[in-house]
């Protein structure tokens, strides 16, 4: 990933991605796809063609999981409060 959370420290800038390595390496929050959901998704198409199925005639599906990370030792450093309702409804909190 090519952003640079030290200056984003350096600037107290809140920062966001889609994935949740970016959280885990000091972003303030994450929200996308959860990939492992994605990568099965993925392993059901292959089954699909490699049992006959024509590639053109599979659905187009979008993901059906999402997960929200939050880093609260990031929101301290920036002096942020997080509501109540946004812990609640994260799937992971880093403290």
């Amino acid at each position: 990933m090519a952003v640079d959370l030290g200056l984003a420290a350096q600037y107290k800038l809140p920062t966001i991605s889609f994935e949740r390595t970016f959280v885990t390496a000091g972003g303030l929050m994450s929200y996308g796809a959860d990939f492992a959901d994605l990568f099965w998704l993925a392993a059901s198409y292959v089954d699909r063609i490699l049992r006959g199925d024509k590639p053109a005639d599979l659905p187009v599906q979008l993901p059906v999981k999402y997960q929200t990370v939050l880093n609260l030792k990031t929101a301290k450093a920036l002096g942020l409060t997080v509501p109540q309702t946004l812990l609640v409804q994260a799937t992971q909190v880093i403290e």
